[in-house]
């Protein structure tokens, strides 16, 4: 699957997830999780976990099962670093809503004794953004994290502050729910004055950005910066009833992100002359 198998629409604005797209914060954040994790019985959650037969995949339903005898996360799923605390919530708690919140609540009250090293995803994102902006595409980007974190996160991207990169910064809590639905892309649009459609790009490493994209009515970009294979892709996105929203197109690094950005305004470009 790639761009050029969408319909055609150059980028106005590009909106970006913020962990594990453009940058890297997996440290942190599992650690954040591991203090969670063994609190579920406090929180009232663990009774709200969904039943494992109701799981996505057989993946999701070990990792349900993992963390109910064990109130923590398997070292493997560490190690891999290639799910985020919104997929491990969305995957234990499935559409309870108020568990979702419960759970990010904790999760951010964690966060903050343990947040603060931040580096980029890929070395060469600084420069991919500084070419997309130089291109005349509206920048901006969104996360589900509090804005305290945010605030500081992005002004020391390995020393350097991303600030002036994105006209929109939209956090979890400027928004009345979190992703995977679409409040923050549609919060981010409402900022920038832009329309929902195709030529809005939202750019996210998870099943949870492409369910948002899709809601939003926005072209829904999966960045696959984990380096998933094609079988792995096809199961998380089974374009099912149940599970019916795949990405518009995948892309495996900035450079090809960045690459595809050109054609389609090269494209335009000769369509308007």
């Amino acid at each position: 699957m790639s761009i050029l198998d969408v319909p055609y629409a150059a980028p106005k604005t590009i909106i970006f997830d913020w962990h594990a797209t453009l940058v890297d914060t997996h440290d942190a954040m599992y650690l954040a999780i591991d203090d969670v994790l063994p609190k579920l019985e406090d929180l009232g959650l663990v009774e709200k976990i969904i039943p494992i037969e109701k799981s996505k995949t057989i993946d999701d339903a070990k990792l349900v099962q993992y963390i109910k005898d064990n109130r923590k996360l398997h070292p493997k799923i560490k190690e891999a670093r290639k799910i985020s605390r919104t997929d491990i919530f969305e995957v234990l708690f499935g559409d309870n809503k108020e568990a979702k919140k419960a759970a990010h609540k904790a999760f951010d009250f964690a966060y903050r004794n343990h947040f603060g090293h931040v580096t980029a995803f890929e070395p060469r994102f600084e420069h991919v953004l500084h070419d997309l902006k130089a291109m005349g595409i509206i920048l901006a980007v969104l996360t589900n994290r509090k804005r305290e974190f945010m605030d500081h996160e992005i002004t020391c991207v390995d020393g350097h502050d991303w600030t002036h990169f994105f006209d929109s910064v939209v956090c979890g809590d400027d928004v009345e729910h979190r992703k995977p639905h679409p409040d923050l892309i549609l919060k981010v649009l409402e900022q920038l004055n832009i329309e929902p459609g195709s030529h809005a790009w939202y750019v996210g490493d998870s099943t949870t950005d492409v369910i948002s994209a899709r809601e939003a009515g926005v072209t829904a970009i999966f960045y696959n910066g984990a380096g998933w294979d094609q079988a792995w892709i096809d199961k998380i996105f089974p374009g099912t009833t149940k599970h019916p929203h795949q990405p518009d197109c995948i892309v495996n690094n900035s450079l090809e992100l960045l690459g595809f950005a050109k054609k389609y305004l090269d494209s335009s470009s000769i369509i308007s002359t």
